[in-house]
């Protein structure tokens, strides 16, 4: 099973959100739907703006997933958005054009 960081964005409040799965449409369909009151359902709608392809192993993408959130920097998850070349802990991520919105 493949471990996937995905970075949402909500144009109605200007906000980037950024989560890990390993069913991205799933959970991307969740963020919009779900009745539960949530970070993400207090800025809906959500755009996929990025998704990566990040390891087979759960706890290497909530590292890094925490890590991004960690910096609270809205340049690096910008540059993530825009494919810019990453090093360090997120030189591995593998963009996936083709599951984007």
């Amino acid at each position: 099973m493949m471990y996937f960081i995905y970075i949402l964005y909500s144009p109605s409040a200007d906000k980037y959100y950024v989560g890990h799965t390993d069913n991205p449409e799933r959970r991307f369909i969740s963020h919009n739907t779900s009745n539960r009151i949530t970070y993400t359902s207090k800025y809906r709608p959500w755009k996929m703006v990025a998704l990566f392809q990040c390891s087979e192993e759960r706890g290497k993408a909530l590292m890094i997933e925490r890590f991004i959130k960690k910096q609270k920097s809205r340049s690096l998850i910008m540059s993530l958005v825009t494919n810019e070349k990453q090093d360090g802990m997120l030189a591995h991520l593998v963009r996936v054009p083709h599951e984007r919105d």
